[in-house]
């Protein structure tokens, strides 16, 4: 009787459950505060939160060989599909007529990926720390996180450095979440009221044609310079030519509603179940979460000097807060931009102008990440 009830007892979760693995519970728990109570990129982060709860449940083995997560992650994210079908969904929820109406804008979306490369080197200098030894696959994938762009944070973490995808999956995404706080005193800083209320221009309209021709011309630039970064590019522009060729709206439709909803639910599932303790808790974790603070702050700094610096060589008016776009998250980084310069000036709308940085930025990360794909893949 007391053999059996020994094993009734080690079969309970009271009795297995280790403190690392309450902890990352905890971690869990927080995710679902910060998608519930704050609604932080609760899309994400409500799955996310959720996996990483079931993925530290003792005995259950939900996320190891033979557990539901387990699989959703091989086959959704350890072979890039889940990324990449979200990224799709991104390029048919994308207009690109801010950008195509504008094109010197696709020049503060480039701008504004100098973060990453700049935590490149910051990630290998590192290496100097007790608890840190990061090849330079590692760095690469940690570097992207300045891109704010998760699927691509995703899709080369899978690529590069998979022990890593839980802690720069979170990182991405927080950091995607807490554009509204971490940009604006950025901006402030960078800018004079001056030039916070300069009201720029309104844009031209853009035909059909052209919105048609300009993911063709993307993926045809992609296939001669940078055939790495044609997964995402690639992806992203099949989902906007279905968009704007009027065709094949049910597809469109489909993509940009329940494909994507889907695939969100099984892609945040999935990497919820990377935030197991013995992969979380150590100081590599702690510097991935600094490292991507630091990158998209330097994103943003670099998106708003390139656009002052644009400004001043203009003949048109530009205003620089619209550099600040540039680090993709769409559409959340136009939006911050748009209520900075509401209040400098009240008459200041800049939303559809900062929407073609905006758009440039998720070119651009994706850009960045095929570099660092055929540097260090």
């Amino acid at each position: 009787m007391s053999e059996g009830f020994l094993q009734l007892w080690l079969s309970t979760g009271i009795a297995t459950i280790s403190l690392p693995q309450a902890a990352m519970a905890l971690v869990g728990g927080v995710l679902l505060y910060l998608a519930i109570a704050k609604e932080f990129e609760p899309l994400l982060l409500l799955p996310i939160g959720f996996g990483a709860i079931l993925s530290n449940i003792p005995i259950a083995g939900i996320s190891e060989t033979g557990g539901i997560l387990y699989y959703v992650y091989k086959v959704g994210i350890d072979t890039g599909v889940f990324p990449l079908i979200i990224f799709m969904g991104v390029g048919a929820m994308t207009d690109f007529g801010a950008l195509i109406a504008n094109p010197k804008t696709l020049f503060l979306g480039a701008a504004a990926q100098f973060g990453i490369f700049a935590t490149l080197l910051g990630a290998l200098a590192l290496n100097g720390l007790p608890g840190i030894e990061w090849s330079l696959s590692d760095a690469s994938a940690i570097a992207i996180i300045g891109g704010a762009d998760g699927p691509t944070a995703i899709f080369l973490a899978s690529r590069l450095a998979p022990d890593l995808l839980g802690a720069i999956a979170v990182a991405a995404y927080s950091y995607m979440a807490l554009v509204p706080i971490i940009q604006p005193p950025i901006m402030r800083l960078l800018t004079t009221e001056k030039e916070r209320s300069i009201k720029m221009t309104q844009l031209r309209h853009v035909s059909q044609r052209e919105k048609i021709t300009f993911p063709l011309l993307i993926l045809a630039l992609c296939i001669l310079l940078l055939p790495s970064a044609a997964p995402l590019i690639g992806m992203f522009c099949f989902g906007n030519l279905m968009k704007e060729s009027g065709v094949v709206n049910r597809l469109s439709e489909t993509t940009q509603n329940a494909l994507i909803n889907i695939t969100t639910i099984f892609l945040g599932l999935g990497v919820g179940s990377k935030l197991s303790a013995d992969k979380f808790l150590n100081w590599e974790t702690i510097g991935i979460l600094l490292l991507g603070a630091v990158a998209f702050s330097i994103g943003t700094a670099s998106g708003v000097l390139m656009a002052k610096l644009m400004s001043r060589l203009s003949k048109v008016p530009i205003n620089p807060l619209i550099g600040a776009a540039g680090v993709s998250a769409v559409p959340m980084a136009a939006r911050v931009v748009n209520k900075v310069g509401l209040e400098a000036n009240p008459h200041n709308f800049l939303l559809m102008h900062a929407m073609g940085p905006n758009v440039a930025g998720v070119i651009g990360s994706a850009v960045a990440a095929g570099v660092l794909l055929a540097l260090a893949g």
